[in-house]
């Protein structure tokens, strides 16, 4: 416990101190928010077949991947609220030490905590992208009840508007990222495996620019004995908290 203590006094300095203090969060900051992760046990995966968000098979087969879509992404998903590492990130913004976060959830609850400079790399539910015309619809403007929902524009297909299996990475999104990454100096690592690519390479840009990793996560990770000077085994909603408490006696 005394162990613990010390870690996160260390890792607040880390934090308190930092010139760009940024965060980079996956599936994990999230199920505790009621989200389950997508790989794993009790994973979306090991209930629904993942083909459903492959481009090739939605672009085929439509009705089908909708049929599915809309159970995992926006029945499931639409009760869940931001809980406390959410809210905390979400804080630091507002006073000014955290910079931005680099998400790879669709779920869009830093946003709803309060985050304004999120970078979604996955996309977001939140948006319908036209196949035919392009055009992009906030998901209540548009009726889910179809079967197949259709552009209010042109009447063509929409899909959510975030990255399918076989689909590339915003360029936008992806450079805003890396920009994002390569100015940190020290990043909070929340809830993710580190194995989903190119995403997990935004830490390890951090730690080649000599920056300083603090990973969170409730199981090791890709990063936890390579590249993270901190590791929390713990749900963040629990550490997170105690950090912001911590910084925050640091600063006063």
């Amino acid at each position: 416990m005394d162990f613990k203590k010390g870690q996160i006094e260390r890792a607040a300095e880390a934090i308190s101190n930092a010139k760009c203090l940024t965060a980079f969060t996956g599936a994990g900051i999230s199920v505790e928010s009621g989200i389950p992760p997508f790989r794993g046990a009790g994973g979306l995966w090991s209930k629904y077949d993942p083909r459903m968000i492959e481009i090739g098979f939605f672009q085929e087969n439509p009705e089908q991947s909708w049929a599915e879509i809309k159970k995992i992404f926006y029945s499931s998903m639409k009760s869940a609220k931001p809980n406390p590492a959410h809210k905390t990130l979400a804080a630091w913004e507002q006073e000014g030490l955290l910079k931005g976060i680099i998400t790879q959830n669709i779920d869009n609850l830093h946003q709803e905590a309060g985050s304004k400079n999120v970078f979604e790399f996955h996309g977001t539910v939140n948006y319908l992208v036209c196949t035919q015309c392009g055009e992009r619809f906030f998901h209540t403007d548009v009726d889910l009840g179809q079967d197949m929902p259709a552009c209010p524009k042109c009447k063509g297909l929409l899909k959510p508007d975030f990255v399918f299996y076989g689909e590339g990475i915003n360029t936008e999104i992806y450079q805003g990222s890396m920009q994002l990454a390569s100015k940190s100096d020290v990043m909070i690592v929340v809830g993710t495996s580190g194995e989903v690519m190119p995403a997990c390479h935004m830490p390890v840009i951090v730690k080649q620019n000599g920056g300083t990793i603090i990973e969170i996560n409730t199981l090791p990770s890709a990063y936890t004995d390579m590249i993270s000077d901190f590791y929390f085994e713990m749900k963040a909603g629990e550490i997170l908290p105690k950090l912001a408490e911590a910084v925050k006696a640091l600063r006063q």
